[in-house]
């Protein structure tokens, strides 16, 4: 079955600073039908202005990962690392006992856009750690290319959960094909572009819960940049 959450339908925040569209109840935005689903607890489709930013502020008990698309993102945080993200870097924070952290936009005349995922982890009070990761365009090209996973397989970046996280690039023409084993369930977002999966059509911002399905085809009538979570029960 495939259930689809139209990006019209998630919730939205403009604090002039920032551009925020939740996918899933997040702050100030309830919606019962979509607290999360398995795992997966938050995707946030956020456009942070020139020189505008989260301030230091506290996380635990959460696997958090963000994924830019356009832009540069700056991160500082309590364990000692930061970086600057840029479009094709993963980076993993696991929140765990508790870490702070702040995110900036690292330019003072574009603006960043990125997303910020939320999963669950395996289990609460698991160490608080920090990774990141570039995976070109070409390595995400007309594939699945597997960046956050609980082993690290692939080269990807290493999440305290039992799920999978797929980036694929598309054009006009290009499919990609997932096998569902039994008793997992996905979602299905699309960052930018437009996609189908299994034949239903999909614009930017539109996602898709997924249970019972044992494979899934994604294509892309124009072009697109996609990513699926394959999720245990």
């Amino acid at each position: 079955m495939l259930t689809v959450r139209r990006a019209e339908d998630r919730g939205h925040a403009d604090h002039g600073w920032l551009s925020s569209h939740h996918t899933f109840s997040f702050a100030d935005f309830y919606d019962p039908r979509f607290m999360g689903f398995g795992p997966l607890r938050v995707i946030n489709d956020d456009t942070v202005a020139p020189g505008g930013g989260f301030p230091t502020h506290g996380h635990r008990d959460m696997e958090i990962i963000s994924y830019v698309l356009d832009g540069a993102l700056a991160h500082k945080d309590s364990l000692g690392t930061g970086s600057v993200m840029r479009p094709g870097d993963v980076q993993r924070m696991s929140a765990g006992t508790g870490v702070r952290h702040s995110e900036f936009n690292a330019s003072e005349d574009s603006p960043v856009h990125f997303l910020q995922i939320w999963l669950l982890p395996r289990r609460q009070g698991l160490p608080a750690g920090y990774e990141q990761k570039h995976f070109a365009a070409s390595a995400k090209q007309g594939r699945l290319c597997l960046v956050a996973s609980p082993d690290g397989a692939e080269g990807s970046v290493r999440i305290q959960q039992d799920a999978r996280m797929f980036a694929t690039l598309l054009a006009v023409g290009q499919s990609v094909s997932h096998a569902i084993k039994g008793g997992r369930k996905g979602w299905l977002h699309v960052a930018r572009g437009a996609a189908a999966v299994n034949g239903l059509t999909l614009k930017e911002g539109d996602g898709v819960a997924i249970s019972g399905e044992e494979s899934l085809t994604i294509s892309s009538p124009s072009s697109g940049e996609v990513l699926l979570f394959d999720l245990g029960a």
